[in-house]
């Protein structure tokens, strides 16, 4: 193999077990050898204990994943030819996957677009990008005209990229946070840190600059729909609304009257505004409460669809048996609350939570609560989020829809 100027490291059996099998990430503790002394943020070939060469990626010593692979194709040159090839692949593949439905959604998904730590959202005429890759820091500005240059070639009106970089796992990277515009040659700065998109027909304003992770979670975007077609005639309960998305799409599709909660006062504050621009001030009513607290003193039979959407209760494997337990008295609760023939979402979006251990505690809360959960639907994150099986952290979000018997 000819001398790319890159760095070199020797990995583990086990690492490369890993990276032939398709996962992009090594682990600090299986390098077994750095040679060329790669620099961070550089780019540096993986080889086998055997010589065998395994891949190229970004080299990080502050990072527990030390490379994330781009490629295990040794022809590969990483220049901007490269990484505008893989952009259009990951918008082609929207188009594909979302047809008409690509004013907001996810442009790139880190590892499952071949972009390993790189976010980037598409939220009506604006990009938001999340960093979470040293090495992608580093050619950022490479990145981002080249986003902003397929997407304008393809017709996309996008008037500014806002990177929310504002995430402490960037100073465990060896990168500081911070959030702001990224100044592309010859496009003005917009002043407003305020959009507004349509999804399912639904209007919302996004603060991307203050917003959770990005702004607003694209990843529901049909099970929110999946919602609104049970919805008609239905008084709800929408637990942790955030910015009002599940109930507003129980008000589209007809409920008689949608309750909505949430701890965060900024949240209902952004619900309570997005009810005022799509008009159902009358069929929804938003409450600052801590669900926990409020499922108890509710009484049975005054909801007849109760959501559950809460935030993640684990980031880790150790706290996952907590997060289960809070899982279930969740569920347990609303199970108790709904009538017979009631129904229920619910869902985890933490990859730590496997979809195998959610569904024991579903069927643990139902035995308890002793009633019968006759499934409607199992689904999962919308398309513009991408599984690869070979990643299992690609894969998150599990949603359920169940009428309670």
């Amino acid at each position: 193999m000819r001398n790319r100027g890159y760095g070199k490291v020797t990995v583990t059996k086990k690492a490369e077990r890993a990276i032939i099998g398709g996962h992009p990430w090594i682990y600090n503790t299986e390098v077994t050898l750095s040679e060329e002394a790669p620099k961070d943020g550089a780019l540096t070939d993986v080889f086998s204990e055997k010589g065998r060469y395994l891949g190229t990626g970004f080299y990080n010593s502050h990072s527990k994943i030390r490379v994330r692979l781009l490629s295990r194709n040794a022809n590969d040159t990483f220049d901007e030819a490269f990484f505008t090839r893989r952009i259009r692949y990951a918008w082609n593949y929207r188009k594909t996957v979302m047809g008409s439905d690509t004013d907001c959604c996810r442009v790139i998904f880190g590892e499952a677009d071949q972009f390993p730590g790189l976010t980037v959202d598409r939220f009506h005429n604006i990009l938001v990008t999340q960093t979470l890759s040293l090495g992608f820091e580093q050619i950022k500005p490479t990145i981002f005209q080249a986003l902003y240059r397929v997407l304008t070639e393809d017709g996309q009106k996008i008037d500014g990229i806002y990177e929310r970089n504002d995430v402490a796992i960037r100073e465990r990277e060896g990168m500081q946070q911070s959030k702001g515009f990224f100044h592309l040659p010859g496009v003005p700065v917009p002043k407003s840190t305020k959009t507004e998109i349509i999804e399912n027909g639904i209007h919302y304003l996004v603060d991307f600059e203050n917003g959770q992770k990005t702004g607003f979670f694209l990843d529901q975007k049909y099970n929110r729909l999946a919602v609104s077609k049970l919805s008609a005639g239905k008084n709800v309960l929408d637990c942790f609304t955030h910015t009002g998305s599940f109930a507003l799409n129980a008000a589209k599709g007809g409920a008689a009257h949608v309750h909505a909660v949430d701890i965060s006062a900024e949240a209902v504050s952004m619900a309570e505004e997005n009810i005022r621009l799509n008009g159902f001030e009358n069929v929804i009513d938003c409450e600052k409460a801590n669900v926990f607290d409020l499922l108890p003193t509710l009484q049975p039979k005054q909801y007849d669809f109760i959501i559950l959407d809460p935030p993640a209760f684990t980031k880790s494997r150790r706290t996952v048996e907590h997060a289960a337990r809070g899982y279930k008295e969740i569920n347990l609760r609303a199970m108790h609350l709904l009538p017979r023939g009631g129904y229920l979402a619910t869902c985890s979006c933490s990859h730590f939570m496997p979809d195998a251990l959610f569904c024991k505690m579903l069927h643990a809360a139902a035995s308890d609560a002793q009633v019968t959960l006759r499934q409607i639907e199992a689904r999962q994150q919308s398309p513009d989020h991408p599984i690869l099986w070979n990643v299992p952290e690609t894969e998150y979000l599990k949603f359920y829809l169940f009428q309670v018997i």
